[in-house]
């Protein structure tokens, strides 16, 4: 990756985390911080909100897996 996607992606990190610690609701925090982006570079900004909903769809979908693989084990 470029450098504003490898940033993007590392605060889109930062961000889940912070929103997992402070109890935040999904989007709030993520909203802001994004705007705050959006008002310098409105390309980070979209890298931004990329890597969000890519980590987000990623950890769907794992709680997905692991519950079938759960219930495969209780079978």
């Amino acid at each position: 990756m470029g450098i504003t996607e490898d940033l993007a992606d590392s605060l889109a990190k930062d961000v889940i985390a912070a929103e997992e610690k402070l109890g935040s609701e999904e989007d709030a925090l993520a909203k802001e911080i994004a705007t705050v982006i959006g008002a310098s570079s409105t390309t980070t900004q979209e890298a931004f909100l990329t890597a969000m909903r890519v980590r987000r769809a990623e950890a769907r979908a794992r709680k997905v897996l692991e519950q079938k693989l759960a219930d495969a084990d209780k079978s």
